[in-house]
């Protein structure tokens, strides 16, 4: 059992007693399902809660649901996010979908389009005095919430505060220019060339999450107002021509040299890496990894900016099966995992930035830096999606931006070449 897992078990054991209450008090009564009552098998997909120490805490919120809900029984089925849309595609089409399905923002609208999601009938003003607004704004799609918020997660500046002072660097940079300066002067090789220390990382996450939190900086916006693609603008071209420059003219990191969710562990506790855009969820390794870091309070934050400040900003949603055939059941799942207590043993075991406002005063976000950070520059924060096609386009993004980065193509091509894939994606070809 590792030490996060102990100290979200502690941490359930201190709400479960108030669990009940703090359920009822998350949202209104689920409406009566197909049967005239809150009862029946129903089947839960989840993207969280990874290995063993994640299902644990997943079965501790089932054990209290099931306290709460006598006559209902969970199949909770895990998954990743990597393998979640062949999960939903392929439950979908054989007609049995999943009662309650968690899935990511920008993830409401292609499903709640295709009249996949039951309406939640909830009204978004009145859970906006609950939950975070874009965290709410999420799981809307034409008016209608389809969605109830568990968490948020963040991609944000990360640098090593020991490292600065060690190049003489006295504050994070406030542009492009200066991340590529910083990086150059960050980055260490030895003698012969190999790369020691990455001066600025721009590989460390998913490249379509870099690119989009860069775009963002760059002023940029992902589809025009209309729902044309509008990433290959100037300042789409500006934010990949940075990366690709960060590879290949400053050399402040080598391809390869950082790969996302290493199983080797976190590039900036081994001192691999001096900057990076990277996930606030870094926090929480690095406490594992490398504590003394936190101790002597060698890591910092800031908001990646050119044009403007931008933050990526995601997460995950519990959303009910318009097919369910005991939808009580399944609402009333929903609203139990998105309150408090639940909601907090999720975040506490993902290190994620819980929804719920009144999670702000927890002792776990108040011992989290990187989560307090986040949530003082959601003004600065853009989600990915806002077309029903999002799903189908998505995926298209990490070849073009790494044939970039490999010198393929160049960030115009490479583009274009997305914006051309995306068009038709659009257009259902």
């Amino acid at each position: 059992m590792t030490i996060r897992h102990r100290s979200v078990l502690r941490t359930v054991a201190a709400v479960a007693a108030g669990l009940v209450a703090l359920a009822a008090c998350g949202g209104p009564a689920p409406d009566r399902g197909g049967d005239g009552a809150v009862s029946g098998e129903i089947s839960l997909l989840t993207p969280i809660f990874e290995g063993a120490d994640g299902a644990a805490v997943l079965e501790e919120q089932l054990a209290a649901f099931k306290q709460q809900y006598p006559d209902v029984t969970v199949k909770p089925d895990y998954t990743s996010y990597g393998k979640l849309n062949e999960k939903l595609t392929t439950s979908i089409a054989s007609g049995q979908p999943y009662d309650v399905m968690l899935m990511g923002a920008g993830w409401i609208p292609p499903f709640a389009s295709k009249g996949v999601l039951a309406d939640l009938g909830q009204d978004p003003a009145s859970l906006g005095s609950r939950f975070f607004e874009r965290a709410v704004d999420a799981g809307v799609h034409e008016g209608k919430v389809y969605a109830l918020p568990i968490m948020m997660d963040t991609r944000i500046g990360i640098y090593r505060k020991d490292l600065f002072a060690q190049a003489g660097i006295t504050e994070p940079p406030k542009n492009f220019a200066e991340m590529r300066e910083y990086g150059k002067r960050l980055t260490q090789r030895a003698p012969d060339g190999t790369l020691q220390v990455a001066g600025l990382d721009v590989l460390g996450i998913d490249p379509r999450q870099a690119f989009l939190t860069m775009l963002w900086a760059a002023g940029g916006e992902l589809f025009a107002p209309d729902g044309s693609p509008a990433f290959n603008s100037p300042a789409g071209v500006n934010a990949l021509q940075t990366m690709t420059d960060v590879i290949q003219v400053d050399r402040s990191e080598d391809v390869g040299w950082t790969v996302p969710n290493s199983p080797t562990g976190n590039v900036m506790a081994q001192g691999r890496t001096a900057m990076m855009v990277g996930h606030h969820h870094f926090w929480t390794q690095i406490q594992e990894e490398a504590p003394d870091m936190i101790a002597q309070d060698k890591l910092g934050f800031f908001v990646i900016q050119d044009e403007r400040p931008a933050m990526f900003q995601g997460g995950t949603l519990a959303t009910v099966a318009a097919q369910s055939k005991h939808p009580a059941a399944a609402k009333a799942l929903a609203g139990f995992l998105a309150s408090d207590g639940p909601a907090l043993a999720a975040n506490q075991q993902r290190g994620n930035i819980p929804a719920l406002k009144s999670l702000e005063s927890s002792e776990f976000v108040q011992q989290n830096k990187a989560i307090q950070f986040a949530m003082q520059n959601f003004d600065a924060a853009h989600s990915e999606g806002g077309v029903p096609q999002w799903l189908d386009i998505r995926d298209k993004f990490k070849p073009a931006i790494e044939s970039a980065m490999l010198g393929q193509k160049s960030p115009q091509q490479a583009l274009d070449d997305l914006a051309a894939e995306a068009t038709a994606a659009l257009a259902g070809r």
